[in-house]
């Protein structure tokens, strides 16, 4: 699925569940945030998540369906990415190096979060500051990309 009509359909609020995946959440995410910024993409995000899992029946709770913690940190972490990592490029490109860099690793916040404190209700709820190292995108991005 092209890039566009991910977007297109992730803000519809019609992606199909089996399309949202890992990939899908960063391609998406970085299409926000290379558009609207950090602050704005994740105020969008929020919703459109949220909006999207209702759409699949996914129940935003204390154990599933929307996670603040991770939303944020991969919106700060891709903002970062974005900003340092062949900022001349299109955007197509950057994603690309996105997918491809240790970054969209499934378990990368767990670099930043033990998992106790990532999975717990308080962080799908609120934002919490790691608990392992601050995070920055150098301790899982090698900037030579």
């Amino acid at each position: 699925m092209t890039l566009d009509e991910l977007v297109r359909q992730f803000r519809a609020g019609t992606l199909p569940h089996g399309e949202w995946t890992h990939t899908a959440h960063l391609r998406v995410g970085a299409w926000h945030v290379y558009h609207f910024g950090a602050d704005a993409a994740l105020a969008i995000l929020r919703d459109a998540i949220r909006r999207l899992n209702d759409f699949h029946g996914t129940p935003n709770s204390d154990t599933r369906g929307y996670h603040e913690t991770i939303t944020v940190a991969y919106v700060r972490l891709i903002d970062e990415f974005l900003a340092t990592v062949r900022p001349e490029a299109v955007l197509e490109i950057r994603i690309d190096l996105l997918l491809a860099s240790p970054l969209a690793r499934p378990g990368v916040l767990t670099t930043f979060w033990t998992p106790e404190l990532l999975f717990s209700p308080h962080t799908r709820a609120e934002w919490v500051a790691p608990d392992l190292a601050p995070l920055e995108l150098g301790r899982v991005v090698a900037f030579d990309l």
